[in-house]
């Protein structure tokens, strides 16, 4: 065997090993009993500790300076083992271990926390997880990644060549747009009303499991079950989502289903000659995140979809106390500052997000401690949202990333926003009969363009790269804000 032809084969058990791990974490959300927990961590540690090795092995070195790639896929595979190599050699296997362990437990103390409304609880839990985490930080700064700053060295893991002061410069353009956008929504003299109804938990799911097929979701490589923090799971032919189902809130449960269904589409779509290898993954959680986003906003919360989702909301729930397609399409894009990002309509969505990076980059910094947390979250978000938090789990309790020791992943959600923009304004250019097919509760037009145009190249190209050839231009800002300027001045009428 050539040193390519070695080196693709063992990546690809060390995929498959990933593929493992990453099944763990699933059914730790979903199905595990809780008295696994601790057992769980152990686990979770061992098998990093086995990632991290090969990962690690000098063999991947060697194989590397030795290797020649056929073609331009090849060479794309040997980029990214060679990066990951890199920053993988930087963390000692003990650190790598000791995080999976930690965040492991972390979860579920957190989902204790959040559940009793006990910031107390998961502090010192918390702590030990920013430590970790900085020090993996500390460790891949000094070995050149990230340009020597830590935030950026554990961002570069979710969004590759993105930056702090980036990002800052893109939210510093966004928010003056925004927060003038939201202030005119707010004082409007006509406001969409909430729904008043109860709707039964089988009653949603069902139509859950609709409105993923709608988004051509396959259920032969996926399935659909519930957590208390929705997510989707799984790469290849396997990619799994959860929900989440409140009574008084089946948007909740219909919105994070589309969502997830944008991200496991996006796996499902990468073309199966990537499978298991460098390339058989999303490229960044950026461009994750833009399917989801377009998923769920810019097709999901659409005029024409909305109205198909009213006549089966009617079907499934009877008369809800919305009594024709266009007040409900208000409805579903009603503008409020509630305190719950997964919650929040695409308006606030960003400015949640723009919180939560300052905060995180704070504590990575050390100039946040944890034990300030609570009041620097509640402070901001009183400042940026004009309400006080009202409990823990609608404040700093209320996600699950930090817990997990995901610092650098929030600013990937409004990243994806922005690559929506600008995936929504090719879309609609190239297939000018969307609004017909999505009436009719078909969004296959829509996937199908994604598939086609981002979705199958998988890893192969750049983040911005693959949005900008499948837009034909560089993406920016400008889109998402024209259309969000477009979409909610019609629907206020102002």
């Amino acid at each position: 065997m050539t040193a390519f032809a070695e080196l693709m084969a063992y990546q690809r058990e060390t995929e498959a090993l990933g593929q493992i791990a990453g099944r763990l974490g699933w059914d730790q959300e979903t199905m595990m009993p809780l008295g696994a927990a601790e057992q769980r961590s152990e686990e979770m540690a061992a098998i990093e500790g086995v990632l991290h090795a090969r990962r690690t092995d000098p063999r991947v070195g060697d194989w590397l300076a030795g290797a020649q790639a056929p073609d331009a896929a090849g060479q794309r595979s040997l980029a990214l083992i060679s990066r990951a190599y890199g920053r993988n050699a930087c963390i000692p296997g003990r650190l790598a271990a000791e995080i999976a362990r930690v965040t492991s437990m972390a979860q579920g103390i957190w989902a204790e926390a959040r559940a009793r409304n006990d910031v107390a609880h998961f502090l010192p839990t918390l702590e030990r997880v920013v430590s970790l985490k900085r020090e993996a930080g500390q460790a891949l700064a000094a070995g050149g990644f990230g340009g020597g700053d830590v935030y950026d060295a554990l961002l570069d893991d979710y969004e590759p060549g993105a930056t702090g002061a980036g990002i800052a410069a893109i939210f510093g353009r966004m928010r003056p747009r925004l927060v003038a956008l939201r202030e005119a929504l707010l004082g409007a003299r006509h406001v969409p009303e909430p729904l008043s109804h109860k709707f039964d938990k089988a009653g949603q799911l069902a139509l859950a499991r609709e409105l993923a097929s709608a988004f051509g979701y396959d259920w032969n490589r996926g399935r659909l079950d519930t957590a208390v923090h929705p997510f989707s799971s799984g790469s290849g032919n396997d990619a799994r989502i959860t929900t989440r189902v409140s009574e008084t809130d089946p948007f909740n449960c219909f919105y994070s289903t589309i969502h997830e269904v944008g991200h496991a589409a996006y796996e499902l779509g990468i073309d199966q000659a990537y499978l298991l290898t460098p390339l058989g993954a999303g490229v960044s959680m950026g461009v994750h995140e833009s399917q989801s986003r377009i998923y769920e906003n810019q097709l999901g919360r659409s005029r024409a979809f909305t109205g198909w989702l009213f006549e089966r909301m009617r079907e499934t729930f009877g008369d809800f106390g919305v009594h024709d397609a266009d007040t409900f399409y208000r409805t579903v894009n009603r503008v409020q500052p509630g305190f719950v990002r997964t919650e929040a309509d695409e308006v606030h969505y960003n400015l949640h997000i723009m919180m939560r990076f300052d905060l995180e980059r704070q504590l990575m910094s050390g100039a946040l401690a944890v034990s300030d947390l609570q009041e620097a979250w509640n402070a901001r978000f009183h400042a940026d949202f004009g309400v006080k938090v009202d409990k823990p789990a609608h404040g700093m309790l209320q996600d699950v990333h930090w817990s997990v020791g995901l610092f650098g992943y929030f600013p990937t959600y409004a990243l994806g926003n922005v690559y929506a923009g600008c995936l929504n304004k090719a879309l609609r250019a190239n297939v000018p009969d969307l609004d017909a097919a999505l009436a009719q509760g078909d969004a296959a037009p829509a996937t199908d363009w994604l598939r086609e145009n981002l979705q199958r190249h998988g890893g192969l190209y750049e983040p911005a790269e693959v949005v900008a050839r499948a837009c034909g231009f560089a993406p920016d800002e400008g889109p998402l804000l024209d259309y969000l300027e477009a979409k909610f001045q019609a629907l206020y009428g102002l």
